[in-house]
């Protein structure tokens, strides 16, 4: 594995085990959303997990799913400090529950998540695509389904 590849995948990592922590903190706060927060926070680890894998078990290079990493680095590592910050922000100052959504939303839009839902969308074009998109079938598009869970719940968006 390149060394450029080792980066991007441990910046991606990163985003997803952040995700799962942020999540897991709205989980912990929101009573009447934890079940929704509990499962966005599962899917994040399990993101997580597939790309750890990757990690410890390297393929070869045309093994790996070429599409599967955000190609702007600098991006991954701007959203991993944004939600590091948030994550200390709001054990200081919990955010309302609109702004838990807002956010969340915002985040999945970035670079990276993102990125990893036009993967899931892009045609497959190696067996490792094949694999990794067969593990991820339940997850679906997360910015879809915060802003279709808050339409629901009646939770303002601005």
């Amino acid at each position: 594995m390149t060394a450029t590849l080792q980066k991007h995948l441990d910046e991606s990592i990163k985003l997803e085990l952040n995700l799962a922590r942020l999540y897991t903190m709205f989980n912990d706060c929101f009573a009447d959303d934890e079940d929704f927060w509990w499962d966005m926070a599962m899917e994040e680890q399990g993101h997580a997990t597939l790309l750890q894998q990757e990690k410890l078990h390297p393929q070869q290079k045309e093994f790996f799913p070429e599409n599967l990493l955000a190609s702007d680095l600098q991006s991954l590592i701007d959203t991993n400090t944004k939600i590091a910050e948030l994550i200390a922000a709001f054990k200081a100052t919990p955010l309302s529950r609109a702004e838990a959504f807002q956010t969340a939303y915002a985040l999945e839009m970035a670079a990276g998540e993102s990125h990893f839902q036009q993967f899931l969308d892009s045609p497959s074009n190696s067996f490792s695509s094949n694999i990794f998109k067969q593990l991820n079938q339940e997850d679906r598009d997360h910015a879809a389904r915060i802003l279709e869970y808050m339409q629901v719940n009646h939770i303002k968006k601005t």
